[in-house]
């Protein structure tokens, strides 16, 4: 077994909302940008390079969603996509964010859309990276089931967190990852102890294990949305694939705009960031909010 290793600190600020706290890493200036990290992940996801190459133009707000990273929960049943997007939108506040473009990657996609559904004041446009966005066929394996149940939130999870080897940690990234591999030193950046801590697992799983039914409740809102929205979704993509949320979801509403990038899988932002980078600029322009020159 690998040695442990401390998470890494907060990179920015821990707002104090509904009694937790939600960690907000901002750098740049410019139009207000909001990133939406994934399943499982945090905002260090977006702080490997992507932040870098935005904050130039963009003042970008990366959050941690609650439960993970260094967000707290909001409480131990798994928070749904609308409350977490409420949770943020009251960080987001504190922030002074204004007429923002949302960005949300995997499970942040839904994130996003309820934001934009449920708190559509201060967003301009949206953008999903291979986001999961609509309710799909069957389930969801063994692991999401025991581990969301009370005994094995008590019992499973700590002894997954206690004794998986770290190693262990590259060969699910390389199937995150897959056909693509991560880039040199991104399991280090992202810090995989954030993630292995019994709460963020526990937290996790059920969010993961509650997303089918609100996707359900919120695929009839959709076609109401508006603002520009932007889509990036690889056709390799196993873990949300692009035929069951992007397309879908595209055929729906009129002001969805699907970019498939072939042979990519569920990271496009990282096998494809310049691709990434031009659906935010395309999202920015079309929604007025990309300063000329920048």
């Amino acid at each position: 077994m690998l040695r442990r290793a401390d998470p890494p600190d907060p990179s920015g600020r821990l707002l104090s909302i509904r009694g937790g706290q939600v960690h907000a890493h901002v750098q740049g200036t410019g139009p207000d940008l909001v990133l939406i990290h994934g399943a499982g992940g945090n905002l260090r996801d977006f702080t490997f390079h992507l932040v870098g190459r935005l904050a130039p133009r963009y003042r970008v707000i990366a959050f941690d969603r609650p439960g993970l990273g260094h967000s707290t929960p909001l409480h131990e049943n798994g928070e749904s996509p609308i409350e977490q997007a409420a949770v943020l939108a009251e960080a987001a506040e504190l922030l002074e964010v204004k007429d923002a473009i949302l960005v949300g990657h995997s499970y942040g996609g839904a994130v996003a859309m309820a934001w934009a559904l449920n708190h559509p004041a201060n967003v301009a446009g949206l953008v999903s990276l291979a986001g999961a966005l609509m309710p799909w066929k069957g389930g969801l394996g063994a692991w999401y089931q025991i581990a969301a149940s009370g005994i094995g939130g008590a019992v499973v999870v700590p002894l997954v967190a206690a004794l998986v080897p770290r190693r262990l940690a590259a060969p699910v990234l390389d199937k995150i990852f897959a056909p693509q591999h991560p880039p040199a030193g991104y399991a280090a950046h992202l810090g995989i102890e954030l993630s292995l801590r019994p709460q963020a697992l526990r937290a996790n799983v059920r969010q993961v294990n509650g997303l089918k039914p609100h996707l359900a409740a919120m695929a009839p809102r959709y076609p109401g949305l508006s603002v520009p929205i932007e889509i990036v979704h690889g056709t390799a993509d196993e873990i949300v694939p692009i035929e069951v949320h992007s397309r879908p979801f595209a055929a729906r509403v009129p002001s969805a705009r699907l970019t498939e990038l072939p042979g990519v899988g569920h990271m496009p932002h990282h096998a494809r960031p310049e691709e990434a980078i031009a659906a935010i600029d395309r999202a920015a322009n079309r929604a007025g909010r990309l300063q000329p020159g920048r």
